[in-house]
């Protein structure tokens, strides 16, 4: 008898793609978002191969793509928090699309104006999460809208 273990049927997901596993992803992800952990700390979410992120401002391609799109908006948002409000899993034989909903809020300061303003809006983003070595990865990552809350600055 082998003492590998048995691979799964065809069509099982992971567990790593679970409801669970990818709902503690996206805590994770967004605890570091806020925080603005280095950029070691945050890429470790993501794939290493074919990692596409599609934000409003930008498209970004890869590890160095990111770190671009995430030197930006470290220093340009503070004050930041991501509150979830929904994230809905529809695993397959070897990714899962995933609905996110999160609520983001910060402050930017636009210089010369002589005060900080407050940002706030629910974003609805589509992700593509693959298992990884010590859980479940991003692959794609979609911003398919931004709706502003009442009183919100512009972005």
């Amino acid at each position: 008898m082998s003492s590998q273990a048995s691979p799964r049927p065809s069509g099982q997901p992971s567990s790593q793609l679970s409801q669970e596993a990818v709902r503690l992803l996206a805590k994770a992800w967004y605890e570091a978002l806020d925080r603005h952990d280095e950029l070691a700390d945050v890429t470790r979410f993501l794939v290493d191969d074919g990692l596409e992120m599609r934000f409003p401002e930008a498209t970004a391609r890869g590890h160095a793509g990111f770190a671009g799109w995430y030197e930006a908006v470290t220093h340009r948002f503070f004050d930041e928090t991501h509150t979830i409000t929904e994230v809905e899993v529809t695993p397959g034989a070897t990714e899962a699309t995933v609905t996110v909903l999160v609520n983001w809020q910060a402050s930017v300061w636009n210089p010369p104006k002589p005060r900080s303003e407050w940002l706030g809006f629910d974003a609805d983003q589509t992700w593509i999460v693959v298992p990884g070595e010590n859980g479940p990865l991003i692959k794609t990552y979609i911003v398919n809208g931004l709706a502003p809350m009442p009183g919100s600055a512009s972005l």
